[in-house]
């Protein structure tokens, strides 16, 4: 579980900015034809793959998904023009108020991604998108295992963060606008998921273009729970 004092740190801090957030990002997919790809990417395999979740169908379509770390709303709402059955969770209250606002046809809820009210192997797919960046390290194994147990055998995480340069570190931490954040080695994050019983099935690595606010690596990990047996 994370620490109850970042947790809070993170929450007042995006409280804090969600007005401004929400405006800087409420488009920023039409700008970022990568991003939509993976999402769609994601979309397709949560459609067809895994068990369904506890309500889905049983053939891998129709469960739900949780964008964990949803912030205001606008991906979870991309997801539902993708055709999924999705849900947004973001720890700071002030953001999910903007996304209930914005996006009133959707769900919204406060929670923490290292505690979540769903139930076990519910969900046919999570997403977290930059959501894991603001988690202390030591934490987030304990958050890739709660990934784990909400999704069905089968399901699908898409998990979205900034690279370290350094490959040998498995960390690097730097100023983030709003709160201090962590950038992952690729390969060590997967390792994690693995470690979790999360397996690796895509990556995508998108370099760093002359007018990114910031001069990292985007990379997206797309990885499976494994289905169940028979």
């Amino acid at each position: 579980m994370v620490e109850p004092d970042a947790l809070r740190v993170v929450r007042d801090a995006y409280d804090t900015v969600a007005p401004e957030y929400a405006r800087l990002f409420r488009d920023e997919l039409s700008r970022r034809p990568l991003d939509r790809a993976m999402l769609g990417v994601f979309a397709e395999a949560v459609r067809q793959g895994g068990d369904g979740g506890a309500d889905g169908n049983g053939d891998g379509r129709g469960g739900q998904v949780a964008d964990l770390g949803c912030g205001p709303g606008h991906i979870t709402a991309h997801l539902r023009e993708l055709g999924l059955s999705v849900f947004g969770v973001d720890t700071s209250s002030v953001m999910v108020e903007l996304a209930r606002g914005t996006h009133p046809g959707l769900r919204f809820e406060v929670g923490s991604m290292g505690a979540l009210d769903i139930a076990d192997g519910a969900l046919a797919g999570v997403l977290s998108r930059w959501s894991i960046i603001h988690t202390p390290p030591r934490e987030v194994p304990g958050v890739l295992a709660e990934f784990h147990r909400v999704l069905a055998p089968g399901g699908h995480l898409l998990i979205g963060f900034w690279g370290a340069d350094d490959p040998s570190r498995p960390t690097e931490a730097f100023d983030h606008a709003v709160t201090e954040a962590h950038r992952w080695s690729p390969d060590h994050l997967a390792l994690l998921l693995r470690e979790v019983g999360l397996d690796e099935v895509a990556r995508m690595t998108r370099e760093p273009q002359p007018a990114d606010r910031r001069q990292f690596q985007e990379i997206h990990l797309l990885a499976r729970k494994a289905p169940a047996e028979g």
